[in-house]
């Protein structure tokens, strides 16, 4: 019974991300709405982390099983997909290096300000 109340208090985040992006005429998902406002939760102390962690521990593990239905859909709008399938794939490799050099040198950075050791 802990689980489902753990798990409603999640899904409460996510109904008000839903909320916000009905009300806020930006092109942000609502799923980052509700993301913002729960980490906006946990940093001010409203939510403490051992209220939800056995919940989100869970998703956490199931994660792999929820790209599943994404997939699918690929594969589903595969004639439409196949005309665009080269410039695609290169800005997926493109974006994906992007993000791993930029998430490095931020990386480096931060634990370079906090005097943190870097493991070689």
């Amino acid at each position: 019974m802990e689980r489902v109340k753990e798990l409603l208090v999640i899904l409460c985040f996510s109904l008000a991300g839903e909320l916000a992006h009905e009300c806020i005429p930006l092109p942000v998902p609502a799923s980052i709405y509700g993301l913002l406002f729960l980490l906006t939760a946990l940093k001010t102390g409203l939510l403490k982390a051992d209220r939800i962690a056995n919940s989100a521990d869970f998703l956490i593990e199931i994660m792999p099983l929820l790209f599943v239905p994404a997939g699918v859909g690929l594969l589903a709008s595969w004639d439409a997909l196949r005309p665009v399938l080269l410039p695609v794939v290169a800005v997926t490799f493109v974006s994906t290096a992007a993000v791993f050099g930029v998430t490095g040198i931020v990386a480096q950075r931060m634990l370079s300000r906090k005097g943190g050791k870097e493991d070689e």
